[in-house]
């Protein structure tokens, strides 16, 4: 039986998982984070790290980046696993997951999707083969609760296109006001808010007689939630102090 701390437990990705691992008889919830009211009849909730008293094998955060310091502190400390799921997180926070990951093994990803990891390949192939003769756009959509754009995904799509081109591209959010052509080293990024979309993503190769378009649909958070309960176990199998992510993950399934 792995044993997880849930790190964001009240929130949509946090029931999700919830509801994912109820009657599942090789993990369970053993203690809940949240600084959101809202207790659990399947196990108790905490509104701070150092009041949790339940022993765990690994730690599954969807949470917020203002509670990550506090997180990575709390694992490091208790020697924890951790699945990283929350978005959002750059600069001096990255540094701090990154010293963290000397210690503890931090499994991190913006999108814990196995078919978004599927997506990155092949944007890559096609960074690779279409080169700086082809313009790239990256489309993100999402419902209007989210707070960070672009998404940790558009940042991963635009990451893994700008790998395989043939020179350091320019990252464009916004062209309005600018009145210029489009440089060729641009990729633009492109964030939607909206309803209740769950996750939209799509990568486009725009040349001057044809447009390749790669694209991922979430249809529901019990993806997501999918992923993070995989990673959780990846982890708990592969315990080396260091940052793994989906291709680990990937590779391992394989």
């Amino acid at each position: 039986m792995i044993t997880i701390l849930l790190s964001g437990c009240n929130g949509r990705m946090g029931r999700a998982v919830v509801s994912m691992l109820e009657g599942n008889p090789d993990m369970s919830v053993v203690a809940g984070m949240d600084l959101a009211a809202g207790a659990s009849p399947l196990f108790p909730v905490y509104d701070s790290f150092d009041k949790i008293n339940e022993t765990a094998d690994v730690a599954i955060d969807f949470s917020h980046i203002s509670l990550t310091p506090a997180l990575l502190a709390y694992c490091v400390g208790k020697k924890l696993p951790l699945v990283l799921c929350t978005t959002g997180i750059a600069g001096d926070l990255e540094a701090q997951v990154a010293d963290a990951a000397k210690t503890i093994p931090i499994f991190q990803s913006f999108n814990m999707s196995l078919g978004v990891s599927l997506m990155l390949a092949l944007v890559r192939q096609a960074a690779k083969v279409l080169g700086s003769a082809y313009d790239v756009e990256i489309i993100e959509q999402h419902h209007n609760k989210k707070v960070d754009a672009p998404s940790g995904t558009a940042w991963m799509i635009a990451k893994a296109a700008a790998s395989a081109l043939p020179f350091e591209p320019e990252y464009v959010f916004d062209r309005t006001g600018e009145h210029r052509q489009r440089g060729r080293k641009e990729i633009g990024v492109h964030s939607i808010r909206g309803g209740a979309i769950v996750g939209e993503h799509q990568a486009m190769f725009i040349g001057p007689n044809e447009t390749i378009s790669v694209s991922h649909s979430a249809q529901s958070r019990e993806l997501f939630a999918d992923g993070a309960v995989r990673a959780a176990a990846y982890l708990a199998q592969n315990p080396q102090a260091r940052i793994h992510n989906m291709d680990d993950l990937v590779h391992s399934l394989s």
